[in-house]
């Protein structure tokens, strides 16, 4: 296995461990799992933007980590996965990382409340967006 994928599958299932914690943190509504004092966990996910029609926003987050790490795990399983696999990697990752940066800025400008956790979400899936350009560069597209 390359060093890339082997890479990205660590990071992806990083962020996905950090998007249940995240979604853990949403029902348990409890402060004390906020452990990390540089920030404000909680009331970033207790915010009305943490939600979209009663979905946590944490569970698209875990969604999206869990179809990366399955399309990275699987690709090699036939011709056609191997094929679109570096385009669905690209795909998920690109609108992960426009709607990461849309949530951060919601953080700092509206809810004035950082949450580590969420900047370690956001970091995670723009790594993995490097990588599916990086996979892209790496090698000839058809």
């Amino acid at each position: 296995m390359k060093t890339s994928k082997i890479l990205a599958i660590v990071i992806a299932a990083l962020g996905l461990v950090d998007a249940v914690y995240l979604i853990a943190i949403k029902y348990a509504n409890n402060k004390s799992l906020c452990f990390i004092s540089a920030g404000d966990c909680l009331s970033v996910n207790s915010s009305v933007y943490s939600e979209i029609s009663g979905i946590p926003i944490a569970a698209l987050g875990a969604a999206a980590f869990l179809a990366i790490l399955i399309l990275l795990v699987i690709e090699t399983k036939s011709s056609l996965l191997a094929r679109w696999s570096p385009y669905l990697f690209f795909s998920i990752t690109l609108i992960g990382v426009i709607y990461s940066a849309y949530l951060t800025y919601l953080e700092i400008a509206v809810i004035k409340a950082v949450c580590p956790f969420c900047v370690l979400s956001a970091v995670c899936m723009l790594a993995l967006f490097a990588l599916s350009i990086f996979r892209f560069s790496r090698s000839p597209l058809e």
